[in-house]
């Protein structure tokens, strides 16, 4: 063993106490404070092993350091036995040392160091007091990443490698680098020169362009970036689908062969690689050795999510490639599509990931499923003997809003499915917070990824029973280290939510704080503002407002209308269900009194219906005259939210025979842009009975003219209005 012994120098000074509170995210798994500190000074020396030259160079860039003098020491020592990224951190008044098996495991421990450092410490320099202590610490999860789409909105190669820094400053170890798409491709292909003359750059709606890529240059600048920080980028190569941008550049890989455009709207485009021409896998071929020539990492994304097969359905080629390989549909002509590049994949060394939608058709014999869609497909892929890395919708994407998903969602998210034996669990990698980028440019990232990615750096890196009010203190303090790395986060939580009961025909309003330390006020009005304490009740329909101060400044506000008629609070008896990702509040969704989002709606207060007709019967309690009807249905054509093409109302007194009242025939296209609400009403009729059905009619299938033609479309129901 061969140590070189060099000396940090710190040339300013700054005073901190003897005793310091250790604050570490994730949480270490075994931590002992000793009494007295190791002091930083300009007699520190480093002595490290051979083996971490690279290593004592980050830390010397760390710590603003020169090459003389010698009191104290920091040791980088090499001991055999532990696994790839533990490490020991023993700090006492005259040594501090981290010892590992690995360059990996010394990396850790030296992030481990940085956040014991004090506040202002590595941008100024200067002496430092670090508590004496005993960390050994290792990771639950070998898989700890973060997807970054760069497609939809571009990011400077700058910001991605500040990225990379602040994954490998909270013990993440894999950035999942989203360079293709229909809105644009990043990466600089020698063979097919157009993917970026052309396919980087969409021409938007005001006649603007927009995009960028990185050239190859760029990324081998990033790739060692990442690797002297160990961190292992996982380029992700998109096919069959979100293909639009390369087809744009070359149309002979699509089943038309006809000029597209590079994509400018969000959703999913059913144009797609053809799988039925063989230039299709050359120039796959052709692209993955340009990609494995730059990347070296083991894995390599190639996507296969979100691939309509209304153009397979419709190309001779393709027809003819599923009677010549005696397959039995599409989507087993998917599943040949991926084994085949696979199969080139694992002839040049590397492994194939794909999202869980390479499970249809068959899964490729050795393939890796990134579970996206809930946790059925890393639970199907372990079943199966296949490694599955976890990022379902519900705790992981990270472009959601917070009422989708908040802080405290994130951390209690376990990776490892109930459904899993033991010996299943093992091929559970770890896990992925995703950040896609549709409507995230890039000065939006950290607010949507911080403070939520610390909670899923505890998930993947610490063992142990979850503890939400240590967690919880933990992120309070390490803010300020946030700060000193400039990142300019979000909320934990909405920072007000509501929770809205009918009882006694009123509404009962409780007003929650999103974050422990708000305070609320509220109005119904939006004029005469009182303090909230405690629940409060309204009896007619009107208006919440709230807003939230934090330290004496606004943080947030809310506003929520409340509908009183005479369907509220009344029971649903559902004849077609709702489908269980949308459920809604469930079973008193429709007639709750209350409206949802246009901007969101996944914020639970509409229920959807893929691919089926919407049926339902309320019961108003007796029979009963009224005058209105209203059914309020949301559009959203990008995501498949389409409105119904018809809503028909019938009354019955019996609840067994129902007489019609009217249909209401949808007049709105169904390719109308935006977000937007549609009430199909009937009013100022003589009605009467005491069963309300309303019916509405599913367009079934996604028309030619949308890019996802061919696949399920969604309806989705707010709220039905009896007055």
């Amino acid at each position: 063993m061969r140590y070189l012994i060099f000396t940090i120098v710190l040339f300013f000074s700054c005073s901190t106490p003897e005793k310091q509170e250790v604050n570490l995210l994730p949480k270490p798994q075994e931590i002992q404070i000793n009494e007295g500190v190791f002091t930083l000074s300009n007699n520190t020396s480093i002595i490290y092993d051979s083996l971490f030259l690279n290593e004592s160079k980050y830390l010397q860039s760390i710590l603003k350091n020169s090459l003389k003098g010698s009191n104290n020491s920091i040791i980088l020592e090499k001991i055999e036995g532990l696994e790839k990224e533990e490490f020991y951190l023993n700090v006492s008044t005259k040594e501090l040392k981290i010892t590992a098996s690995t360059p990996e495991g010394i990396m850790r421990g030296i992030q481990t160091l940085r956040q014991l450092l004090p506040l202002g410490f590595e941008k100024n320099g200067g002496s430092a007091k670090i508590q004496c202590l005993q960390i050994h610490d290792f990771p639950k999860f070998r898989w700890r990443g973060m997807l970054l789409d760069c497609c939809r909105h571009f990011m400077e190669k700058e910001f991605v490698m500040r990225y990379i820094d602040l994954l490998t400053y909270h013990k993440m170890n894999v950035l999942h680098w989203h360079i293709t798409e229909d809105q644009g491709w990043r990466i600089e292909i020698d063979k097919y020169p157009n993917l970026t003359k052309n396919g980087a750059w969409r021409t938007e709606k005001d006649g603007s362009v927009y995009g960028g890529f990185y050239t190859k240059e760029e990324i081998k600048e990033i790739i060692e970036y990442a690797s002297e920080r160990h961190i292992t980028v996982v380029p992700e190569i998109e096919f069959p689908g979100h293909s639009v941008a390369a087809i744009s550049s070359y149309p002979f890989l699509s089943c038309t062969g006809k000029n597209i455009d590079v994509g400018t709207q969000w959703g999913v485009y059913k144009d797609i690689y053809c799988a039925g021409n063989d230039s299709v896998f050359t120039f796959m071929e052709d692209v993955l050795t340009e990609v494995m020539e730059l990347f070296p990492s083991e894995y390599i994304h190639i996507g296969g999510d979100e691939a309509p097969k209304f153009r397979w359905e419709n190309c001779d080629k393709c027809q003819k490639r599923i009677i010549d390989e005696n397959l039995h549909d599409e989507h087993e002509l998917q599943s040949y599509f991926i084994t085949r590049i696979e199969k080139f994949l694992n002839e040049n060394g590397r492994k194939l990931i794909g999202w869980d939608e390479i499970l249809e058709g068959g899964l490729a014999p050795s393939a890796t499923v990134q579970s996206w869609r809930g946790e059925e497909g890393g639970i199907a892929a372990a079943k199966s003997g296949h490694d599955a890395i976890m990022s379902p919708t519900s705790h992981c994407y990270f472009d959601y809003g917070l009422d989708a998903t908040d802080m405290e969602e994130v951390y209690f998210y376990n990776p490892i499915p109930e459904e899993l034996n033991a010996q299943q669990a093992k091929h559970i990698l770890g896990g992925e917070c995703n950040m896609w980028t549709e409507r995230a440019p890039q000065e939006t990232i950290d607010s949507k990824v911080f403070p939520r990615i610390l909670a899923i750096s505890e998930v993947l890196w610490t063992y142990g029973e979850k503890d939400y009010e240590d967690f919880y203190n933990r992120v309070q303090n390490h803010y300020k280290k946030l700060d000193d790395l400039g990142v300019t986060y979000g909320f934990e939580g909405v920072p007000i939510k509501s929770e809205v009961e009918y009882i006694n025909d009123e509404f009962v309003v409780k007003l929650i704080a999103g974050n422990r330390d708000i305070k609320i006020e509220y109005s119904t009005d939006s004029v005469s503002w009182t303090s909230y304490s405690n629940p409060f009740t309204i009896s007619e329909t009107s208006t919440i407002y709230a807003k939230g101060f934090k330290n004496e400044s606004e943080y947030g506000n809310f506003s929520q209308e409340v509908i009183k008629c005479k369907s509220t609070g009344k029971k649903v008896e559902y004849i077609i269900a709702y489908n269980k990702h949308y459920k809604g509040k469930e079973e008193n969704n429709l007639t709750d009194g209350l409206l949802g989002s246009i901007e969101n709606f996944r914020d639970g207060y509409y229920q959807g219906f893929s691919g089926t007709d919407f049926e339902v019967i309320i019961d108003l309690g007796e029979i009963s005259e009224f005058s209105e009807i209203h059914s309020t249905f949301f559009q959203y054509y990008l995501s498949w939210i389409i409105l119904p093409t018809s809503v028909s109302y019938l009354v019955s007194d019996d609840g067994e025979n129902f007489t019609e009242i009217e249909t209401i025939q949808n007049e709105i296209d169904l390719m109308q842009e935006g977000k937007f609400k549609h009430d199909f009403l009937i009013k100022n009729r003589t009605l009467k009975g005491r069963y309300v059905k309303v019916k509405a009619n599913n367009v079934s299938k996604l028309p030619d003219q949308h890019p996802a033609a061919g696949s399920d479309a969604w309806i989705f129901i707010d709220e039905i209005i009896i007055k």
